[in-house]
């Protein structure tokens, strides 16, 4: 997308402040249904993200096996859970909420004190900077994305498969019972 500066800027503020309140929806909405639409919020956004630096193919790539996959995979197995498993009637914390807690604020303060020390202009794109957009150049990256996929990147996309199997075959097993 080729936005103007300050236009750009607002984009970006906006996405993210969505962002952080979707990832705050999923950590803190009791009912599960809510906490994977929201989720389902959060990919839309990373999806936006994607879009707004001129990465069409990962953003496609993000709708479609996150949001239309994962997520849909997420809320299907969430409706088919026990309601009375997971009520949510005791104010009352557990020892794993705890140490979880602890563990989520421990990654919030390290990413906190390591964001402002990295150097991003190696690592983030503008689109100042990436003016070339031409058809050779898209084509040249998808192919390029393929060829790494099954090379370099064959042993993790694998694992993913099988995740993803997992997953699908706990989900139909769900739904049997």
């Amino acid at each position: 997308m080729d936005l103007p500066g300050p236009m750009h800027d607002i984009l970006v503020i906006f996405l993210g402040s969505v962002l952080v309140l979707g990832g705050l929806g999923v950590v803190f909405f009791t009912n599960p249904i809510y906490s994977a639409f929201s989720l389902g919020l959060v990919f839309v956004c990373i999806s936006l993200f994607y879009i707004s630096v001129n990465s069409f193919f990962v953003a496609a790539a993000q709708l479609l096996i996150y949001v239309g996959a994962i997520n849909v995979l997420i809320i299907f197995a969430v409706m088919f859970m026990n309601g009375s498993e997971y009520s949510t009637d005791s104010y009352f914390w557990t020892v794993g909420d705890g140490v979880t807690s602890l563990v989520c604020t421990g990654i919030l303060f390290l990413l906190i004190t390591t964001i402002p020390d990295t150097s991003w202009s190696g690592i983030i794109w503008t689109t100042r900077s990436n003016q070339i957009m031409e058809q050779d150049l898209i084509i040249s990256n998808v192919q390029q994305i393929g060829i790494h996929l099954s090379t370099d990147f064959y042993l993790p996309f694998e694992l993913i498969s099988i995740i993803l199997l997992v997953s699908l075959i706990g989900a139909i097993t769900m739904a049997r019972q």
